[in-house]
């Protein structure tokens, strides 16, 4: 049926996307099963799926599409279950706690998930459950061990919302514990009372090495880290925190500490960049021991597991030649089996240097390919094009996360973190750059588009220069003792060495000096007869005034040659107009209509008025070109003033020096 007159042919979903948990209890073990909304398929994108992630209520956490859970204890549980629509183009579906009751006791077995923590990661890990888009909750899972043979009390501390980006990006909204885990007060920030442990100091107490891995090296006088200086860093670094406190960890014993953050609606809108969650593990809260992990996520306007980021998306131009930036490509292996080549082919932007690429981390963790040989081994090859350069993963092994008996989803992801220098001659001018990424023989999938640009970065230049009017202050019948002089000096303030347009304010102090002397004769008649008047008058002009450039249009041509326009408003703080004049009085001869005889000096005539004038404004427009290094440093100019009213056109040559 067609739509009425008026009414939109397409209506907006109203319902809610709801996700309902379905368990099914067998003694104290539980099969878990979600049932989920259709998917809506973003056009082009790979096939949209869910990806999952449940809290059983007692501490424990599955990212399974089906898990099943044992039950240590009988009890009342509540199980809290987050789906993620990967492709999709909604928002991921709501859902409302279940609670699970558990009335019998039956076989009970650790879970797969903390032999991991206890090996392989060292004893303390962290897992987010998707990445943060604006005004969605986020689930965020300390994962903290005992590796030793002692009893632990120890301290976790969480830092968020970088202070580097204006705005912030997380509000912490719940924080679960299953472990008697009690919240730090401010006074306990910094741990005062911490002590400095020697390596083998702390073996002896706590029986554990591993701890140090991957952080601290064996050295027999290593002393370990600063905890307060860790901290203050931390503290310098992140605006807001939430510190822990946990008792009586057992040896062998791991536990999950869950937070929930909700991404604010200001959060940070860059889809190129990265920000960071950091925790830091003090197993000892005596000891200084202490390991960091950094999370670090891509921001995201839908959730899709293959992603590329830039660390720094505003970038000072000034510091920028020496620096490396830094890319992060990540993928995820969505099939029903491994993949054995990936192949990432990243676009590379003219303004980098290719040569100076180094892979700074990846996973898998594979060695560099050697130049020209063909290896059987796992290995990343770099093959550098002439506008992009391959990463390739060879004979590796990265489980699909639709793959039959492929429990931990993060062993199906995979990045390659990389740096360029910036090429010798690279203009002011934003960068993008995207990633086609193949697994095997598949069609690429291409990722979202990294930007960065330049910070405007501030240019304070110093402007000085000499006036030559045009005619002198207007006057028309001005003679060879005519002088006069235009000085000025002052600021200008511009983008750091911009590229191509670009707007420049200036602001100027002016001095005009002006003299110049005008003779004239006349007839003048009185009472006492006509007289023959020769005159004389020397003019003097002193004028200060204040000039402003709000904002100037220019144009760097190329290295060496600017050009501009733009108005001065001049404000006149002071004018001194001095006037002398000479008049000598003649008999007049009307036969000859000269004047007779000598002055007569008892006629003659000398004064001087002086008049003083402030404060009236006046509006110059202007064009003017620039030789020498015109982005930044020394350079000459040539610029003329033509009044918007009236008379008044003059030259003007300048030196400026831009810094």
């Amino acid at each position: 049926m067609l739509p009425l007159k008026g009414q939109n042919s397409i209506r907006k979903d109203s319902l809610i996307r709801e996700a309902k948990i379905q368990a099914e209890i067998r003694k104290n073990k539980v099969r878990f099963e979600a049932e989920t909304p259709a998917l809506r398929q973003i056009a082009g994108a790979p096939e949209a799926f869910y990806t999952y992630f449940w809290e059983f209520g007692d501490g424990h956490y599955s990212t399974e599409s089906q898990p099943e859970h044992v039950y240590k204890n009988p009890g009342e549980y509540q199980v809290r279950l987050y789906a993620t629509n990967n492709y999709d183009d909604g928002k991921p579906p709501t859902s409302r706690p279940k609670k699970v009751a558990i009335t019998t006791t039956g076989a009970f077995q650790p879970e797969d998930e903390n032999t991991s923590l206890l090996t392989a990661q060292h004893g303390f890990s962290v897992y987010a459950n998707r990445d943060p888009v604006p005004e969605e909750s986020l689930q965020f899972v300390v994962r903290y061990a005992n590796t030793g043979a002692s009893v632990l009390q120890g301290k976790l501390y969480v830092f968020y919302n970088e202070k580097k980006y204006k705005s912030k990006s997380f509000a912490l909204t719940d924080v679960r514990t299953y472990y008697g885990e009690h919240a730090l007060q401010e006074a306990s920030f910094v741990a005062g009372n911490t002590r400095v442990l020697r390596y083998k100091d702390f073996i002896a107490q706590s029986g554990s090495a591993s701890l140090l891995h991957p952080f601290y090296t064996e050295k027999d006088t290593f002393e370990l880290h600063n905890l307060p200086k860790t901290l203050s860093e931390a503290h310098t670094t992140f605006t807001d925190y939430s510190a822990w406190e946990f008792d009586n960890l057992q040896p062998q014993e791991a536990r999950n500490l869950f937070f929930e953050f909700r991404t604010t609606p200001e959060m940070l809108k860059d889809t190129s960049a990265i920000i960071r969650i950091r925790t830091v593990f003090v197993p000892d809260k005596n000891a200084d021991l202490h390991q960091i992990r950094d999370k670090e996520m891509e921001i995201v306007t839908s959730h899709d597991p293959n992603k590329m980021a830039v660390y720094d998306t505003r970038l000072n131009y000034r510091l920028v030649r020496f620096k490396r930036l830094k890319y992060k490509v990540r993928f995820q292996n969505n099939g029903e089996g491994p993949a054995k080549t990936i192949k990432l082919n990243v676009e590379i932007p003219e303004i980098f240097d290719k040569a100076s690429l180094r892979v700074e981390d990846s996973y898998p963790k594979v060695p560099i390919c050697p130049d020209g040989e063909t290896v059987s081994y796992s290995c990343l090859d770099t093959i550098r094009f002439q506008d992009h350069i391959s990463f390739q993963f060879k004979n590796i092994y990265l489980p699909g996360s639709r793959q039959a008996g492929v429990k931990e989803k993060d062993s199906t992801k995979g990045f390659v973190k990389y740096s360029l220098k910036f090429g010798k001659d690279f203009h002011k001018i934003p960068t993008q750059s995207k990633t086609e990424i193949i697994f095997d023989n598949n069609e690429p999938i291409v990722t979202n588009i990294a930007r960065t640009h330049f910070a405007t970065g501030l240019s304070i230049g110093a402007r000085a220069g000499y006036g030559i009017p045009h005619p002198i202050m207007n006057l028309v019948n001005y003679n060879d003792k005519s002088h006069s002089e235009i000085y000025f000096a002052g600021i200008t303030l511009s983008p750091y060495k911009p590229y191509k347009w670009y707007y420049q304010a200036e602001l100027d102090m002016q001095v005009f000096r002006g003299d110049w002397e005008m003779d004239s004769n006349r007839i003048e008649d009185s009472a006492s007869g006509r007289f023959y008047v020769e005159e004389h008058n020397k003019y003097k002009l002193l004028q200060n005034s204040l000039n402003l450039v709000p904002a100037s249009i220019r144009k760097n041509v190329n290295a060496f040659f600017s050009w501009g326009a733009g108005v001065q408003v001049s404000y006149n703080m002071l004018t001194k107009y001095t006037n002398q004049k000479d008049q000598s009085f003649f008999i007049y001869n009307p036969e000859t209509g000269l004047p007779e005889g000598d002055e007569l000096i008892d006629l003659h005539k000398h004064t001087e008025k002086t008049q003083v004038t402030r404060g009236y404004w006046k509006v110059l427009p202007f064009f003017d070109i620039t030789g020498g290094l015109s982005r930044i440093g020394p350079s000459l100019g040539l610029r003329y003033f033509f009044p918007a009213y009236g008379q008044g056109d003059y030259l003007q040559f300048y030196a400026v020096w831009k810094f």
